[in-house]
């Protein structure tokens, strides 16, 4: 049964307002709601959480203490917001009593884990739960899959529903990360083998649910990606272990604007060679070293905590896209970009996310697990512009 949200004491609940990228979320969801926006700050120390309210001077701020081991807590929050924003990683250690209680509940919950064995498994356990409720549970708000999964959702709406589209996705970006995302990213890479169990096991679920099933008309699929030099794309481009194209052609399998025939490959891009060569090769190193629990720990201690604000300033990313279509002798090249990726955008974006799902028009798609085009659509493309994101047409086509 759906729940009614207007008996939720706030609009907006904000887990893990303290940490790092949380902190960042905190300043930007209070400086952008609606003035009338009920909004409340969670985590696990209350001293702390005080502290946060102070310094952002909104004494109207509610303030939840929240313990993931605790299920009695997790529950409490899940019931107290209409929507539920969780920073708090790795996904897969700390995220699912969170998932399962908003699923539980009925409550819209957004987050940025680019985790995807955690984001295939919380499909497995909790999208029929969440269908049931109302809940809709939308991962992979930040950078990871937003520019990507909406940019491409952009880019297929500048042409005819009806036409075969062969998209082709390049991110460049010099953003840094955080020891915290670090160690995220180790922890997948260490989990690649379980990850792609978990991963086969959805593929076969959705063939056999009602909503994961492309149409018998229509045809959506991956395309791996090749090392080759993309002058369109800026540099050399080679495929990434990135959950963005999971993403992407989900939206598309549910969509009929993606037309008949739709395929998609994703990229990452460098400037020169010998630079993807070295990526590649840090990438197979940290990998192997992944897969040995002290090796993990000490490769996070080398990591700093966060980028500096100055650091973040001076970072950038860009997400451009290449639509052949009808026949592929037609060519559209579109663009999304922004300001720092991983924190100061990241933080826009899973807060934006959440006020659209709060507030907006959105795409009636019911309870379930959904990307974030599919839940949210055109109305967050309109919120991140005014935001400040670019989503551009760079060539007509």
């Amino acid at each position: 049964m759906a729940r009614d949200h207007e008996t939720a004491p706030y609009d907006i609940a904000l887990f893990g307002a303290t940490g790092f990228t949380g902190s960042l979320a905190a300043s930007y969801l209070v400086q952008h709601a609606p003035a009338e926006a009920k909004l409340a700050l969670a985590g696990r120390d209350r001293a702390k959480l005080a502290a946060l309210r102070e310094g952002l001077g909104r004494p109207d701020l509610g303030l939840i203490v929240v313990d993931v081991t605790d299920a009695a807590s997790v529950g409490e929050l899940a019931a107290a917001a209409r929507v539920v924003i969780s920073t708090v990683g790795p996904y897969m250690s700390h995220g699912e009593p969170l998932v399962a209680a908003c699923a539980a509940a009925g409550t819209d919950y957004v987050d940025i884990s680019g985790e995807w064995e955690f984001v295939d498994l919380m499909y497995l356990r909790y999208h029929a739960a969440a269908k049931a409720s109302g809940a809709r549970l939308v991962h992979c708000c930040g950078f990871e899959s937003i520019p990507v999964d909406l940019g491409a959702l952009f880019t297929v709406s500048q042409l005819q529903p009806d036409v075969p589209i062969a998209l082709q996705g390049f991110t460049l970006s010099n953003g840094a990360i955080s020891a915290g995302t670090f160690q995220t990213a180790l922890e997948a890479l260490s989990r690649l083998k379980q990850g792609g169990r978990i991963s086969r096991q959805r593929r076969t679920a959705e063939r056999h649910s009602e909503d994961g099933q492309v149409g018998a008309q229509r045809r959506v699929r991956g395309i791996k990606g090749r090392l080759h030099r993309e002058p369109a794309a800026g540099g050399w481009v080679v495929s990434g272990p990135t959950i963005d194209p999971q993403n992407v052609l989900r939206s598309a399998r549910l969509n009929p604007a993606y037309g008949p025939d739709f395929s998609y490959s994703h990229h990452l891009v460098t400037r020169k060679l010998y630079r993807t060569a070295v990526a590649a090769l840090a990438l197979a190193i940290v990998a192997t070293l992944a897969q040995f629990e002290h090796a993990r720990r000490l490769m996070v201690k080398l990591k700093r905590p966060g980028p500096s604000a100055e650091r973040r300033a001076k970072s950038f990313f860009r997400v451009r896209f290449i639509a052949e279509h009808g026949d592929r002798s037609e060519r559209l090249i579109t663009e999304v970009r922004g300001g720092d990726p991983g924190y100061e955008e990241t933080a826009k974006m899973v807060c934006e996310a959440a006020l659209c799902l709060a507030f907006d028009d959105v795409p009636a798609r019911g309870g379930g697990q959904w990307t974030p085009a599919l839940a949210c659509g055109q109305p967050l493309i309109d919120r991140l512009t005014r935001a400040g994101i670019e989503f551009a047409v760079v060539e007509p086509g």
